[in-house]
């Protein structure tokens, strides 16, 4: 019974976190090289104050149901149990808005098979392979899992490439989730070929 309240507040949470996130103005920056230190994104009181969730990033995304075709391309591209793995990993999310602005057809042509490593790609783009709270948001660009490496800025919002923070701090047991509303794409893949 104790796991099931735990997990009913995290998602409490999560919810709690989606629906302040667009109130808030907050930013935070410090300097940092890159390497050493991945950036993140900008706190929100909402999300400073949140408990910390009892599940693992996918866990606490499955929870959310703003993050449901994020949860359906992880499953697709085979990434659960890497994502609930130890980490810790820093997992700039898109909303199923931010998938739903994508060119007509694109996700379900994602969501194939046959463009399983381009899916790949894609989402691990959108982790840094380290735990980034907030607080420690660091102007300058980033490694991600992918390879390829995430401009982070803080001029007017925080923004990671072209996409703006949303919500931060959205804790799992092992790494931390920022919401962002649009869908990373590493500059060498071309989706107008799938």
């Amino acid at each position: 019974m104790r796991h099931h309240r735990i997990a009913a507040a995290a998602a409490a949470a999560v919810a709690a976190l989606a629906l302040t996130a667009c109130s808030s103005s907050s930013t935070t920056a410090t300097s940092s090289t890159p390497a050493a230190s991945p950036s993140t994104a900008a706190s929100t009181p909402a999300a400073s104050s949140a408990p910390a969730a009892a599940g693992t990033i996918v866990e606490v995304a499955a929870a959310n149901p703003d993050f449901s075709t994020l949860v359906a391309a992880v499953k697709a591209a085979g990434l659960v149990d890497t994502l609930n793995g130890a980490g810790p990993f820093t997992v700039f999310a898109p909303t199923n808005e931010a998938f739903a602005a994508l060119p007509a057809g694109l996700l379900d042509k994602l969501l194939l098979p046959a463009n399983k490593a381009t899916l790949t790609k894609i989402l691990t783009y959108h982790v840094v392979p380290a735990k980034v709270m907030a607080a420690d948001v660091k102007p300058g660009k980033v490694k991600t899992v992918e390879g390829g490496e995430i401009t982070i800025a803080t001029d007017g919002g925080v923004k990671v490439n072209e996409a703006s923070v949303t919500a931060t701090d959205v804790a799992a047991s092992n790494g931390v989730i920022h919401v962002i509303d649009k869908v990373l794409v590493p500059a060498d893949v071309d989706v107008s070929k799938l």
